[in-house]
């Protein structure tokens, strides 16, 4: 019986691959995704706190404000801006569009740029509301 395995390909390293974009956002895309996993257990926290009482209410509102907690929610609000982004890049070619390599760079690129810029209206939004 011959040795198959010596005459198989061996598979590229990861130092081979070039990052592009598009590479990137899907990486980026799967662990937003995790991310939303934990930031829904912070609105669900925040929500039991609201249902418990006042004062519980009051503690989990000074944690979420405090310098870390508005770091985690800034985090959370750009994970989940920059998935949906990416939703409606998959949603684009589950219709049969934007295949082409430009044109996939060219989104993958906005949807970095459009998910920041989001983040940041969201929040300048947020703090012209709450004063």
């Amino acid at each position: 019986m011959a040795n198959v395995t010596n005459n198989r390909p061996l598979s590229p390293h990861l130092q081979v691959y070039k990052l592009i974009p598009t590479m990137v956002m899907s990486i980026v895309h799967r662990i937003t995704g995790a991310a939303l996993y934990f930031g829904t257990l912070l609105i669900a926290w925040w929500l039991i706190a609201a249902a418990t009482g006042q004062a519980y209410y009051d503690w989990v509102n000074w944690v979420l404000g405090s310098i870390i907690g508005k770091a985690v929610l800034l985090g959370y609000t750009w994970a989940l801006l920059h998935h949906m982004l990416g939703g409606l890049r998959h949603l684009l070619w589950d219709l049969g569009h934007g295949f082409e390599k430009e044109f996939s760079t060219k989104l993958a690129i906005a949807n970095i740029i459009g998910s920041l810029c989001l983040t940041v209206l969201v929040w300048v939004i947020g703090f012209i509301i709450r004063f």
